[in-house]
């Protein structure tokens, strides 16, 4: 499977592709490195997003791999604006579910971070909730402050760690 690894604020994060789509973004190092236009691209993207970009990433062909009810949280995520975020059971009616908590699974099972924007998911009293990176909340607060940023075109200078 190809992969590239980058350096963001974040540390390095490493994308994977499969049959020409991105299968999942990994917190660290990968041990291949094999790349390919497509994952050029999405380092590309990312590197703009970390520089501030207010752009998305829905010109990038995304595939996770996952049962239906986590694909159908997972585009619904994609579809939260940047800079915005909602609360689990927000999703959680937007997907049909009565329990927020299966979102909370969905989000903890996503295997694109950032991508998949699973860091704007929000706890209903407005509090962060958890995040899949090293550094949990601390990463998921300078993702959202990033955007905000981005949208009032001030970027955000520095590295997290």
């Amino acid at each position: 499977m190809p992969q590239l690894s980058i350096l963001t604020p974040l540390g390095d994060i490493t994308l994977s592709e499969e049959d020409g789509a991105i299968v999942a973004l990994d917190w660290g190092r990968g041990r291949d490195r094999a790349e390919t236009p497509l994952l050029r691209r999405a380092a590309a993207r990312l590197q703009d997003y970390f520089d501030g970009a207010a752009g998305g990433f829905d010109d990038l062909p995304l595939a996770p791999h996952g049962t239906p009810f986590r694909r159908r949280v997972w585009d619904a995520l994609r579809r939260i604006p940047a800079g915005e975020t909602r609360s689990y059971l927000d999703i959680a009616r937007e997907v049909g579910c009565v329990a927020a908590r299966a979102v909370g699974g969905a989000n903890a099972a996503n295997p694109i971070p950032i991508l998949i924007p699973c860091h704007r998911v929000v706890a209903a009293d407005g509090s962060l909730g958890g995040f899949s990176a090293a550094e949990g909340q601390t990463t998921k607060r300078y993702l959202l402050d990033l955007e905000r940023r981005a949208l009032r075109g001030r970027p955000l200078k520095g590295h997290l760690l």
